[in-house]
């Protein structure tokens, strides 16, 4: 052991590669597509550090050519998430009694092997498996995943070091234990930096990890689980077990071993966790940690004052990137009737440019939804607008080769329509424009639509009105932007989470999230303990 108090680097923010012609990383990432477009996967369960192929095979494919398998994954059944939880318990013996300096080293190095060598083979998988174009997957699977694995470190060690005062005849001490138990991280497919934060998040704190990836970005997840053990993650720490998510569930819910779940996904399945969580909570042997970010229905509320090109950027940036399958995506935007012909004829403009396709075209701009459900209920929406509202760009769907759905604006005049009220989940944006002297009807009407309050944005160039609508959306929006799109959340930056029914707002890349993976013992040592029970006072005048 190193004499000394160790001191975690002060992280940076991971620059965005441009990916511009002639470039380097442009080369290497065309070629990394190449090869692995060309070969087919086979994607075992990892449990204690062994691979274990069960022959119960899904296909990883493209959204953007889903005749296009990319690999093949095994499923786990029951007695293989049993595994998992025993390989745990045995790694937690030694994992939890590392410092953190050896803990945090595992996840530094995996962070410059992210920067570095890595990284076009994660982007590429990203790309390829999630139909992300090369700007979205580099700041998704590189550069925020890069951040979550260089910041989280010094905000664990900012933790340690918040310690108690203490007097001359006593030292008092905060000890941050690691959970009693396993921690079931559940990931989604829409970012590959949340399928690396999740799990790595509480192993950071000393915990071990079950990890079930969502089944359409296997292919990523498990590329990250390869470059984790590459940076020195001892087997056992983070166990691989993608498969049916309601068995995996059931099982691991059911166990007195739960310490916790980290969870990023749809609403109404934490719900449910929640659920399942209190009609077992006589079983575990601790009270789990339940931290997860759910759905989002985001906004955009324009006051008169606003400037019409930065509106219209924010409406087709902030809701057609990636498709709309963001959790933080515009999805609902009110502008006042005054600025709407204006704002509506640059947004269109807009979307008439944006290319659609093989996100191996680095000219695309869009790529497909993730699958044919997502394609069905995303197209259901915008079936339900060619009657009920207004579709005034876009519309087309076509499923025989990709997933592929333009993105699509809409017009109500009913601020209650389904469009404006319900998660969609794709690349449509629905518009309300607003009288224009009804501001403050608009802001109460922006705070009472949804259910959820994950991100929201405000345009304005009257100070008196970005005032206004602050307060008046305070618990509307766990992330509130003024005068800028709704998404792109930066770590160390903007910590990112919502409350109501967007989830727990525990803050992902922040001192918050990691809070909710320790527990915290008090220790007091007195140095000259008292050897008499008598106290002064008792002595007769």
């Amino acid at each position: 052991m190193l004499a000394g108090v160790p001191r975690i680097p002060t992280p940076v923010n991971e620059p965005n590669r441009a990916y511009l012609p002639g470039s380097p990383e442009r080369a290497e990432l065309k070629a990394r597509l190449a090869a692995m477009a060309s070969e087919t996967a086979d994607i075992p369960l990892v449990i204690g550090g062994c691979d274990i192929r069960t022959g119960r095979v899904e296909r990883a494919v493209m959204p953007h050519d889903h005749r296009h398998v990319l690999g093949e994954w095994h499923q786990a059944d029951a007695q293989h998430v049993q595994q998992a939880i025993a390989a745990a318990a045995q790694a937690h013996r030694e994992w939890a009694s590392w410092p953190l300096e050896d803990r945090a080293a595992v996840f530094l190095r995996a962070a410059e092997l992210l920067t570095g060598p890595w990284r076009a083979t994660v982007n590429a998988a990203t790309m390829l498996g999630q139909s992300k174009t090369v700007f979205q997957a580099e700041i998704d699977s590189a550069s925020e995943l890069i951040d979550f694995w260089r910041f989280n470190p010094y905000y664990a060690q900012e933790i340690y070091a918040d310690q108690p005062l203490s007097t001359h005849g006593a030292w008092n001490q905060l000890e941050y234990r690691p959970l009693e138990g396993f921690v079931y991280a559940v990931t989604p497919f829409n970012f590959t930096s949340i399928a690396g934060n999740l799990p790595t998040a509480p192993a950071l704190m000393g915990n071990t990890v079950v990890w079930k990836p969502a089944a359409s970005a296997v292919l990523s997840a498990y590329y990250l689980l390869r470059l984790l053990e590459a940076a020195g993650l001892p087997p056992g720490v983070i166990n691989f077990v993608p498969g049916d998510p309601v068995q995996v569930s059931a099982i691991l819910l059911d166990s007195p071993d739960l310490a916790g779940v980290h969870f990023t996904g749809g609403t109404t399945v934490f719900q449910g966790i929640w659920k399942k969580v209190g009609e077992t909570i006589a079983r575990y042997k601790n009270y789990p940690r339940l931290v997860g970010e759910t759905g989002g229905k985001d906004f955009i509320v324009a006051h008169v004052s606003a400037d019409v090109q930065e509106l219209a950027v924010a409406i087709a940036r902030g809701g057609f990137e990636y498709q709309g399958q963001k959790c933080s995506a515009a999805s609902r935007v009110y502008v006042p009737r005054s600025l709407w012909p204006e704002v509506r004829d640059r947004v269109v403009a807009m979307m008439r440019e944006m290319r659609m396709g093989d996100v191996r075209d680095f000219r695309t701009f869009v790529g497909a939804v993730i699958d044919r459900k997502a394609f069905a209920k995303i197209g259901g929406y915008v079936e339900h607008a060619r009657q009920h509202a207004s579709i005034v760009q876009g519309g087309g769907m076509r499923d025989e080769e990709g997933y592929f759905i333009e993105p699509t604006l809409i017009e109500t005049d009913d601020p209650g329509y389904r469009s404006m009220c319900e998660e969609i989940f794709g690349p449509v944006v629905s518009v309300y424009a607003y009288p224009d002297g009804k501001w403050d009807d608009t802001l109460r009407l922006v705070d009472a639509t949804s259910p959820y309050a994950l991100t929201g944005s405000v345009f304005s160039r009257d100070r008196a009105a970005i005032r206004q609508a602050t307060a008046a959306l305070r618990h509307a929006a766990g992330n509130f932007y003024i005068n800028d799109k709704p998404t792109g959340a930066v770590v160390g930056q903007q910590p990112f989470g919502g409350a109501r029914g967007s989830g727990t707002n525990d803050k992902a890349g922040s001192r918050i999230n990691l809070l909710r993976w320790v527990s915290a013992r008090t220790i007091k040592e007195t140095f000259a303990p008292p050897r008499d029970y008598k106290y002064g006072y008792m002595v007769e005048e």
